[in-house]
């Protein structure tokens, strides 16, 4: 199973209801345990990214705290909101297709991982050959909206 596909699907599903498309999956030995997709707008909640939100369902499908051993694949860039959950979430690694010049926290802007003031710092890989189609997908949906309004 392509793990990024399936996020980018979230990703999609997102964007049905309004929301940035960004989606994101956890997995653990090999298979999906979490899956979440951005809910800002449809819950009127500004921490519903989606991976605070497969954090949550990751978290209560364990029943553990920390999500030891899981890999957290995303299509966007994580932001510093996001990257300091994942540290305390304690995620082995984090595969993301599109770095986010404006509000990235890892590669771009506050780079969160660089200060070792981090309790826990996953292996962080970019996975460029998805860059583009995150990148094409959150360039027509914020086209679409200006159109809206």
């Amino acid at each position: 199973m392509n793990f990024m596909n399936q996020a980018f699907l979230l990703a999609k599903k997102a964007q049905s209801h309004d929301d940035v498309p960004i989606g994101a999956v956890i997995v653990r030995d090999g298979k999906i345990i979490a899956r979440g997709e951005n809910r800002v707008q449809k819950s009127k909640n500004p921490t519903l990214h989606a991976e605070i939100v497969a954090i949550n369902k990751a978290c209560k499908k364990l029943n553990a705290k920390f999500l030891d051993g899981c890999d957290l694949y995303v299509t966007l860039e994580p932001c510093s909101m996001c990257a300091t959950a994942i540290s305390f979430a304690r995620i082995k690694n984090v595969y993301f297709a599109a770095t986010d010049e404006k509000g990235g926290g890892i590669t771009a802007n506050a780079k969160i991982y660089e200060s070792d003031k981090h309790l826990w710092k996953p292996n962080v890989i970019q996975m460029p050959e998805y860059a583009e189609e995150s990148a094409n997908l959150l360039k027509n949906f914020f086209a679409q909206m200006r159109k809206k309004n």
